[in-house]
């Protein structure tokens, strides 16, 4: 199981969250997910052997989110 954080420009309004949240937890490999609204982050955790970060950062630029950075562990 490995972990992501990506870091997103400020989050606007909280639908945000709910939206990343249910998109990201639909999408295979994906275990969890946390959206920090006030620091514009999103912590995943998933199986590298379905899904990897640079697809989940794609997913997130493609939802309206562009990806700043990101961490993988």
């Amino acid at each position: 199981m490995s972990k992501a954080v990506f870091q997103l420009e400020p989050l606007t309004c909280p639908s945000c969250i709910k939206k990343i949240e249910t998109t990201l937890n639909k999408t295979n490999g994906v275990e969890s997910v946390k959206v920090l609204f006030n620091s514009g982050k999103v912590k995943t955790q998933f199986d590298e052997s379905s899904i990897q970060a640079e697809e989940l950062s794609k997913i997130l630029t493609n939802l309206g989110y562009p990806v700043l950075s990101s961490k993988v562990s």
